[in-house]
């Protein structure tokens, strides 16, 4: 798969090529900002009615959207501030999505997010989600294909199988976690194939990171991510799972998971120098928080049964910082 560590031999030769082949589209994410920085009198409603609804159907995603402060911190601390209404659009539609799937275990209800989908792709919003959505979408000419992966990967959820090979986790996360990476570069209006593996390569990697730290609270709900070939390379089988053995054999499996998501964050966090500045800081707080929940795996020295390795606020400080200044600690 394109997502794993080892595309990154050719890096340095594509990056400049990179910088050659684009020089003249430098503007684009600049003009993106602006657009949702300037007045909105082309695309706002035509009558004062529609434009409550729409602010309100924005403030109804904020409020979710801060309601999960653990899960979404990028948006609240470094997202221009322009741009923290669509990414909260966004957010609002995948977490209600993912809440059908985890909390209400309902492919109906699923079905009939899709459907909202597709009214707000044709211009009749309904739910106060779409209506923000249809708005963020058609300012920055979002397709509809991430917003469907997401569904794909939450209908799969309901019936988790789990994964034989890590390819087969990786072709999960390829629905699950990098269309989210990509939405967030069509808002800073980048459309290349060369960001968005790179924004892949992210995703997965804190995708990864979050199922490591959570294996114990997965297997509460009866999902193992930890794919079966690895688990029988290392000796650990579900049962030792189940009843929480940390044996060196775990240790062992899960030093050599921890060790392929950071090659992968490493690897995506080169979009940094690839992008305007203030999404690079982003980039660098995602990238820099699977690092980070990957170096408290290694604190507890991989007992993720005994306590759950999770970032304070302290953290979460460290990590603003060290984007701020444009640096990510491995």
């Amino acid at each position: 798969m394109g997502a794993g560590p080892g595309a990154r031999a050719h890096r340095a030769d594509s990056a400049r090529e990179h910088l050659k082949v684009n020089a003249k589209h430098a503007d684009r994410p600049t003009q993106a900002l602006a657009r949702a920085e300037a007045d909105t009198q082309l695309t706002a409603p035509t009558d004062a009615a529609s434009a409550r609804a729409l602010e309100d159907a924005y403030a109804f995603c904020a409020e979710l959207a801060s309601s999960h402060y653990e899960n979404f911190t990028i948006a609240s601390w470094l997202m221009p501030r322009a741009m923290r209404r669509h990414m909260y659009a966004i957010y609002a539609y995948a977490r209600i999505a993912d809440d059908f799937a985890d909390e209400d275990r309902d492919p109906g209800k699923l079905d009939e997010w899709e459907k909202e989908l597709d009214f707000a792709y044709a211009g009749a919003p309904r739910h106060r989600v779409f209506v923000a959505l249809a708005d963020t979408v058609q300012r920055f000419d979002i397709p509809r294909e991430p917003f469907a992966n997401l569904l794909r990967a939450f209908r799969s959820d309901i019936d988790f199988q789990g994964f034989e090979t890590m390819d087969d986790l990786l072709g999960y996360a390829r629905y699950s976690a990098n269309p989210v990476g990509r939405l967030v570069l069509y808002l800073f209006g980048y459309r290349d194939v060369e960001r968005q593996l790179l924004a892949d390569r992210v995703c997965s990697g804190l995708q990864l990171a979050n199922f490591w730290q959570d294996v114990a609270i997965d297997l509460d709900k009866g999902r193992i991510y930890l794919p079966r070939a690895d688990m029988a390379q290392f000796g650990v089988t579900d049962a030792d799972l189940r009843v929480h053995n940390s044996d060196s054999n775990f240790a062992a499996l899960m030093r050599h998971e921890v060790a392929y998501a950071r090659d992968l964050l490493g690897a995506g966090a080169e979009l940094a120098s690839k992008v305007d500045r203030r999404l690079a800081r982003d980039v660098l707080m995602f990238a820099g928080g699977g690092l980070a929940i990957l170096r408290a795996i290694e604190r507890v020295d991989y007992d993720v049964f005994r306590k759950r390795p999770r970032l304070g606020k302290r953290d979460y400080l460290r990590l603003g910082w060290q984007a701020l200044r444009g640096r990510v600690e491995a």
